[in-house]
């Protein structure tokens, strides 16, 4: 990966001077992509979907990138729940998962007034155990439902419920750093929206807003989104990662040189080391903020 390129506007969160360090290579075979990292402090690693290999990867300081699970149903997105158990979202059984500590699976969602979901995307956990996904619609699933949805399951997983679906193609999506606002970013209309929660955990819809926009002439879309403690939001879009400040201001872009970059996630011991996935390759950079720990701490 290149030299970071970024706008002044960063100088607060990184260092410009640095590189974006290259951890490894040559995922996703010719449709790609390395997607879903996800940093398993406990252990010092890092696991990311390999996804057109049907593969679950492991990264770690000074060992050689391994595959953790295979096949993995070509998960996409991966987080942890409040207990600390790795949640998945499947390409191919059209499903959220839930991985026990004795190795079984627990479906969290595959299906809404039962019709199939179309494809899970991503997905993030509330700290009070809810869990939030995004379910475009894809070329190559034969959907029963009509729409792309985003869907919050309640903690015990005895209710799913639509909370939006009027997205093209829902993406990536976070919380504020204090749980009050759902960013949700759309990969066709390359923009990301936000949303009041309710006390209830679903959507204020008369709050619904566009944050950001994210269209540039450098290949990529908007895709995978964080945010750090300080409320600014990153997400993948044209050329890198992009940088927002909490009122939606474009603070900067990280450029990776990458034909599409595809999601990220905060790792380390403080949470300031910002691990990026691309089409093919797997990355990193350092932060001065530290992005919000995963899992969220049960409240």
């Amino acid at each position: 990966m290149p030299v970071v390129k970024v706008s002044s506007g960063l100088d607060r969160i990184m260092d410009s001077s640095q590189d974006v360090e290259e951890l490894g290579s040559g995922f996703g075979g010719e449709y790609g992509p390395a997607e879903g990292p996800l940093w398993w402090k406990e252990g010092g690693y890092l696991l990311f979907s390999d996804i057109h290999n049907n593969r679950r990867m492991k990264w770690a300081p000074g060992q050689e990138t391994t595959v953790n699970r295979e096949p993995s149903d070509r998960a996409n997105g991966l987080t942890r729940d409040v207990q600390g158990r790795l949640v998945a979202c499947e390409h191919d059984t059209r499903r959220v998962t839930r991985l026990e500590p004795d190795g079984s699976i627990t479906v969290v969602a595959n299906s809404y007034r039962g019709w199939r979901l179309n494809r899970p995307n991503d997905v993030v956990v509330k700290s009070d155990g809810s869990i939030y996904f995004t379910d475009p619609m894809t070329m190559n699933v034969v959907s029963e439902l009509d729409f792309a949805g985003v869907y919050r399951v309640s903690p015990d997983l005895g209710t799913i419920n639509c909370i939006v679906r009027d997205f093209v193609l829902p993406n990536g999506l976070t919380f504020s750093p204090d749980e009050s606002v759902l960013y949700v970013n759309d990969s066709r209309r390359g923009h990301i929206r936000a949303f009041d929660l309710e006390a209830n955990g679903v959507l204020a819809l008369g709050t619904d807003r566009v944050f950001a926009p994210l269209k540039g002439d450098l290949p990529g879309v908007p895709d995978g989104m964080k945010v750090d403690v300080e409320g600014n939001v990153y997400c993948t879009g044209p050329g890198g990662v992009w940088i927002f400040d909490p009122t939606g201001n474009h603070l900067g872009t990280v450029l990776t040189g990458a034909p599409s970059t595809t999601n990220l996630a905060w790792g380390g011991d403080d949470w300031k080391t910002l691990f990026i996935t691309t089409r093919h390759t797997l990355g990193r950079v350092q932060m001065k903020i530290p992005g919000m720990p995963v899992p969220a701490s049960s409240s």
